[in-house]
């Protein structure tokens, strides 16, 4: 059977979730106590997605400002990159701006984009509204969906939609002209030393 590696990157601010979402599509596991990330953690997994296998090279990077420089490294030759907020805080959505303008600058012209609002869990205490970010990634050409590191919920599927849009190549859909100035007007992790810290 035929099978594809991909190098999938995942950004956003801390706290956001992203070790979690990690975890728990790779290990089927969640962890309360999740260690906040030092510069970037790998690790990968084998999915059969219809009649194709997809390895899934995943690097996640740590959202503390400290260690943003680095995460470029990551992205450069990244395949996909997700970009997860936490559903109920808004601070950690309008970060996605930043993140999306340093992918556009930095990483691949052609890079698969999704945006997860993880912490599904949580949706009535949820301070974003779905309509925002589904305009968000109309206007950037990028997969929206809403996922829970703690349930499990959307989790497998978002890495499935992925699988889908990468082997689809150019039919992508293209982000619409001036998008970033138009939407916010209205298995080997690297040791960690640090306190820890929940996320999740």
């Amino acid at each position: 059977m035929e099978k594809d590696q991909y190098k999938i990157v995942l950004l956003g601010d801390q706290g956001v979730g992203k070790s979690s979402i990690v975890l728990r599509f790779v290990k089927d596991d969640y962890n309360e106590e999740q260690n906040a990330t030092v510069g970037a953690s790998y690790t990968g997994k084998i999915l059969q997605v219809n009649d194709k296998i997809i390895k899934f090279n995943i690097w996640d990077t740590a959202g503390q400002e400290r260690y943003q420089s680095l995460a470029k490294m990551y992205y450069r030759d990244a395949n996909a990159a997700i970009m997860v907020y936490d559903i109920t805080k808004r601070s950690s959505f309008e970060g996605i701006l930043r993140w999306y303008k340093e992918l556009k600058e930095f990483g691949p012209k052609n890079i698969v984009i999704c945006i997860a609002g993880n912490k599904e869990d949580l949706v009535e205490m949820e301070d974003v509204q779905p309509s925002e970010v589904k305009e968000l990634a109309k206007s950037i050409g990028a997969i929206y969906r809403k996922v829970s590191a703690k349930t499990s919920y959307g989790v497998e599927q978002m890495f499935k939609d992925l699988s889908v849009r990468l082997e689809s190549g150019s039919d992508a859909p293209s982000p619409t002209k001036n998008a970033t100035q138009s939407v916010f007007l209205t298995e080997k992790p690297i040791p960690d030393t640090k306190k820890k810290k929940k996320c999740c």
